[in-house]
């Protein structure tokens, strides 16, 4: 007998299958793994200190563990396990899966620091060592938010034809006040124009922000 894990596993391959475009072919995405391998490997190295920092921070003002792990849909359906920085209380969610809001009360003190300057996604370098993200494309979403909004705005489902990212087009020039419907046709537009020149572009205004603390929950 099937779990309903198996199941779901069975519904996401078979979805993506008759629904996605095919897989993005570019002569610059070698390049942009082999980028993406340094970079991350640069930054694991600089941030080092803020990530300790960080472990005794959030351990110390809540209970609960320090990391979070939550699946996502990455490249052509495949799910992912992403770590972040726990910045939430332990009963966040409680009433089921929820997207962040403005001013979010489930968030932690140090939650809503280490969200505002993006130190939260730090422990997502590492999917993107082991080459399930990118430093720059579509943020993956979780199954059930993928399944209801490729559902909602036909089309969101292409946004998996590239790999996920730590920052990404839309985020650069949408934020989180956009629809899930805007979001993937920003998402498709770099999908579709992907190269170098972009990519760093995204790169140096996710740094900006970060700087700024602009549009973070």
């Amino acid at each position: 007998m099937q779990s309903t894990h198996d199941k779901n596993n069975i519904y996401f391959k078979d979805f993506y299958k008759e629904n996605i475009g095919p897989k993005v072919d570019s002569l610059y995405l070698p390049i942009k793994r082999i980028l993406d391998i340094l970079f991350s490997l640069m930054l694991i190295i600089l941030t080092f200190p803020i990530v300790m920092v960080t472990v005794v921070a959030v351990k110390c003002e809540s209970h609960g563990p320090i990391f979070y792990k939550q699946v996502r849909v990455g490249l052509m359906g495949r799910k992912i396990v992403i770590t972040k920085f726990r910045s939430m209380y332990m009963d966040a969610e409680k009433n089921g899966a929820q997207w962040a809001q403005k001013n979010d009360p489930r968030v932690t003190r140090v939650g809503k620091i280490i969200r505002k300057a993006r130190i939260d996604e730090l422990p997502q370098l590492l999917n993107v060592l082991k080459g399930e993200m990118s430093l720059i494309g579509p943020r993956p979403e979780r199954p059930m938010f993928t399944e209801k909004f490729s559902h909602e705005f036909p089309g969101f489902e292409q946004r998996l034809r590239i790999k996920p990212g730590l920052s990404g087009y839309a985020q650069i020039h949408g934020g989180y006040d956009i629809n899930p419907g805007q979001k993937a046709k920003l998402d498709c537009y770099y999908i579709n124009h992907v190269n170098f020149k972009m990519d760093a572009q995204i790169f140096i205004s996710t740094i900006k922000i970060i700087v700024s603390g602009k549009g973070a929950r």
